[in-house]
């Protein structure tokens, strides 16, 4: 009987310490040294439900800052292009005054081909000589013949006579009737002044003889 007081207050002292510490630890304070801190539990994910992808850069922005990191061509272009045209009408300028001064009028002497053909001749070659010597033997492209079909004219040759009389005998080669080789020619005299002279050799048809006709026409 004597036992029971001293165990009764020994628990009551147990329990009175017991509350003071739990008083004075606060809500929140990091574990005891030599303990692990417990990981955050994942969130939940349902099986099935598709991963939410990350939110992407708005597009408006993207062509915003390629736009800004390309420079500005147009001003450039625009500078390229006038140089080009500057260039071609400088180039038009010297070829006519190298032909002027190759050619001078008083000198000179030019001679074009027109075709106006369909069925009995097709052009191949022209070879043209002036008071008995070759000036030119011209090999046509399948594409100058068209184009002369068309109703092209093509300055065949230039060249410097003195005053005087002189002759011009030119030869056309191709495909006559029936495909067969055709060569022709034809001869003009003329008379060359003191200003330019301008012939032309003309290849037509003849429909009453079936074959083609060449003709030099003197430009007065």
């Amino acid at each position: 009987m004597l036992h029971t007081p001293v165990v009764i207050c020994a628990a009551a002292r147990a329990g009175f310490l017991l509350s003071v510490v739990l008083a004075a630890t606060p809500l929140g304070a990091a574990p005891p040294a030599g303990q692990a801190t417990p990981a955050p539990a994942a969130a939940a994910t349902v099986p099935g439900t598709p991963a939410t992808p990350p939110p992407a850069a708005p597009a408006a922005d993207a062509q915003a800052s390629a736009a800004a990191g390309e420079p500005d061509t147009r001003g450039l272009d625009t500078e390229v292009q006038g140089l080009k045209k500057d260039a071609v009408d400088l180039n038009k300028d010297l070829f006519i005054l190298e032909e002027e001064l190759l050619f001078p009028a008083n000198t000179q002497v030019a001679v074009f081909l027109s075709m106006d053909v369909g069925d009995f001749f097709a052009l191949e070659s022209v070879q043209l000589r002036v008071d008995d010597k070759e000036v030119i033997d011209y090999l046509y492209t399948p594409r100058e013949v068209q184009a002369l079909l068309k109703g092209g004219v093509q300055r065949l040759y230039v060249g410097n006579l003195k005053v005087g009389r002189h002759e011009l005998v030119a030869y056309f080669n191709g495909q006559g009737p029936n495909e067969r080789p055709y060569k022709r020619g034809a001869t003009i005299r003329f008379e060359k002044g003191v200003g330019a002279k301008y012939l032309e050799l003309k290849i037509e048809d003849r429909q009453q003889k079936l074959q083609p006709e060449f003709v030099i026409k003197d430009w007065e």
